[in-house]
């Protein structure tokens, strides 16, 4: 009998592509969502697979189903979703935590958090380790998904020590790929899209401040190997650990797509980090994990995406 999978925010970027990767390993998929950010279209090659499953439901509301292991990746994750509706955010990270950690208790089910670097904030170590504590503004814009996530990660070593909850926690770096929106917000998608426009590239801040880029197919390999060993609960960094500036990945962009488009550049929005990068050293030690896919490779198996989604939304 094969393994009943839940995923929190399985219509979403990362969650949409973690439905699949599970799917071909046999798996019944359970895919939860409300939509606020996911979307239906990322799972159409999916709805007739006789293993997958879609509920609407928002993780701010308890959970009732029947599974053995719940990753929880239920919360907005670009600085516009989730700035939007800050305490909404807040309590989607807390409250999520909360019912699906309550949930892994009732099923004695094994539960992963989808953490964040977020939780580093504007890093004074870098590159960043696990055994980091960060330094984040806790009243600033970015504050309820940087805090939220903490939150999270707290709630979740507390159910572990008090409830004995199997938990695994992982912090994601910055993520790329097919099924990200097109008003994403993110660096890498706002680029592409502004590129393809031929409108000008915003760069914000000198475009000194760095990224790690990982490509989508990457993580979820990643994510799954720390949901499934069991040598470690985390927190376990998942990210490419090749650093670039923000004017690189511009020019990476320009190059690919051959645009017209010029560079304009925009004030550094509040507390926005000059430096992110992930030390691996565990990742690789624990998961045998380590990044295939690089950003040159990663950005031409996402630029034909864009090209489709933006020939679709004009007609």
């Amino acid at each position: 009998m094969s393994l009943r999978v839940l995923v929190l925010g399985g219509a979403g970027f990362i969650g949409s592509h973690l439905c699949k990767k599970l799917l071909t390993k046999g798996y019944h998929v359970v895919c939860m969502d409300n939509l606020s950010c996911g979307n239906k279209d990322n799972l159409l090659d999916l709805t007739q697979n006789p293993k997958f499953e879609f509920i609407y439901h928002d993780v701010v509301e308890p959970l009732k189903v029947e599974v053995d292991q719940i990753y929880n990746l239920a919360c907005p994750a670009s600085p516009v979703h989730y700035q939007s509706n800050a305490i909404k955010t807040i309590k989607t990270s807390i409250f999520g935590a909360i019912n699906s950690l309550g949930a892994a208790k009732k099923l004695k089910a094994r539960i992963l958090l989808a953490s964040t670097s977020e939780v580093y904030g504007n890093p004074t170590v870098h590159p960043q380790r696990e055994d980091y504590w960060g330094n984040v503004n806790p009243t600033g814009i970015r504050a309820c998904y940087d805090e939220g996530k903490r939150c999270a990660e707290t709630l979740f070593f507390d159910y572990h020590r008090q409830n004995h909850v199997d938990i695994r926690v992982i912090r994601i770096f910055n993520t790329y790929g097919p099924n990200m929106q097109l008003n994403d917000g993110r660096v890498v998608s706002n680029f592409i899209v502004q590129a393809l426009r031929n409108e000008p590239l915003t760069i914000y801040g000198s475009g000194e401040q760095t990224r790690s880029f990982c490509y989508i197919d990457d993580l979820v390999d990643g994510m799954i190997r720390a949901m499934e060993q069991t040598k470690s609960i985390g927190p376990i960094n998942l990210g490419n650990p090749h650093e670039f500036t923000i004017q690189e990945l511009c020019q990476k962009v320009i190059q690919l797509t051959k645009t017209r488009s010029t560079i304009i550049h925009q004030p550094l929005p509040q507390d926005d980090p000059t430096r992110r990068c992930p030390d691996i050293t565990l990742a690789k030690k624990l998961l045998n994990w380590d990044p295939k896919i690089q950003l040159n490779e990663g950005l031409e198996k996402t630029i034909p995406y864009f090209q489709k989604m933006i020939h679709n939304h004009q007609n």
